[in-house]
């Protein structure tokens, strides 16, 4: 008889968790903003409503449909075409906050650089599981290189440094993962630093921040008002916080609360406990992530589950870093937590992945 399949429920509980902690974060940091607009209701948390239940449509959806679909050319290669064009298309668009990011679709907002992990992890699997017998030639490395790099420099061009060098992380991770030559994992890596320096030097506002990051009570009312502003966030809330919905920094003074800045305002409100809590759930996914990619039946398999859970994890320590001062401002969402359909559709379609691929252990 055929064996039933059965998706990790620890790592679905996570996500869960995750999603519905969001929900109230974003309702409490945007309250202020919604009523400020003269708003009988808060679009920022309906918006997050929506997207939370198209992803999670979306996530029992590709939890049903066997992942090894994605061994067919015809697939990997439209999600690709499709999304290249968009990132192409995008920079067309009027610009927002000096930044070509989003299209606007009666009233929704659709970010390609989003789309762009939904098609990137899956190539890049897709191409160590048909050449695993080829990891240090360039038969595997050199689409794979070449994929990511016109990537992130379409979504660079877009003025998004932060997704660019969050985009290029997950490909190196899975081809060392897979056994690349240590020699050239180096040269790859060593590659990106001047890269990502010169893109710093050359933007006056990327330069600005940085300085703010190295000491930002140097201008306190400028460059270096957001992180000293996230500082006191964190700190305020001491070890028990200031209660659900008693934020003082989300009341216009941290830019972006239920954004950018949302694990400020979760350390803030709920205090150390609530701040380690959250930590605790990306750990958890990480754990469920990393076995579910250890137990899949195939290569293909295995670097979907740990290419798709190292780009939710290093997505949320960035962010978290960013509140913590421990690294410039970026603009980085939490996943799953802050405000943005585009972001929370699409981490919840990359976890409906791996729980695809956990059922198949």
């Amino acid at each position: 008889m055929a064996r039933k399949l059965v998706f990790d429920r620890i790592l679905f509980s996570t996500v869960i968790a995750l999603t519905g902690l969001g929900l109230v974060m974003v309702f409490s940091a945007s309250a202020v903003m919604a009523r400020e607009r003269g708003l009988a209701f808060n679009p920022y948390f309906a918006k997050q409503c929506v997207a939370a239940v198209l992803g999670l449509v979306g996530m029992f959806v590709v939890m049903h449909v066997d992942y090894r679909r994605l061994r067919k050319p015809v697939v990997i290669y439209t999600m690709v075409g499709g999304v290249m064009v968009l990132l192409v298309a995008v920079l067309f668009m009027p610009a927002l906050n000096n930044s070509h990011r989003w299209f606007f679709i009666g009233g929704l907002s659709i970010q390609p650089s989003e789309l762009a992990k939904l098609a990137l992890i899956p190539f890049v699997a897709y191409q160590i599981d048909r050449k695993a017998d080829q990891i240090n030639t360039y038969a595997l490395l050199v689409p794979c290189a070449f994929l990511t790099a016109t990537m992130v420099a379409l979504i660079f061009l877009g003025r998004d440094l932060g997704t660019t060098v969050l985009l290029s992380i997950p490909p190196l991770v899975m081809i060392f993962l897979a056994g690349i030559s240590a020699r050239l994992l180096f040269v790859g890596g060593a590659m990106l630093l001047p890269m990502v320096a010169m893109a710093i030097a050359l933007e006056p506002y990327r330069f600005r921040r940085m300085t703010a990051f190295l000491d930002p009570e140097q201008d306190p009312l400028g460059t270096g008002f957001q992180p000293l502003q996230s500082l006191i966030a964190v700190g305020s809330g001491g070890i028990f916080g200031l209660g659900p919905g008693n934020s003082v920094q989300k009341l216009y003074f941290l830019p972006s609360p239920h954004a950018d800045f949302i694990y400020s305002i979760i350390a803030e409100e709920l205090g150390l406990i609530g701040g380690l809590f959250v930590l605790g759930l990306f750990g958890v996914l990480l754990w469920r992530g990393i076995i579910a990619g250890q137990q899949a039946p195939d290569n293909l398999g295995r670097y979907l589950a740990w290419g798709f859970t190292c780009l939710i994890v290093v997505q949320a320590l960035m962010h978290i870093s960013v509140t913590l001062s421990i690294m410039p401002t970026t603009g980085m969402p939490l996943p799953l937590v802050s405000h943005g359909g585009s972001s929370l559709v699409t981490t919840m379609l990359a976890c409906g992945v791996v729980l695809n691929v956990s059922q198949h252990t």
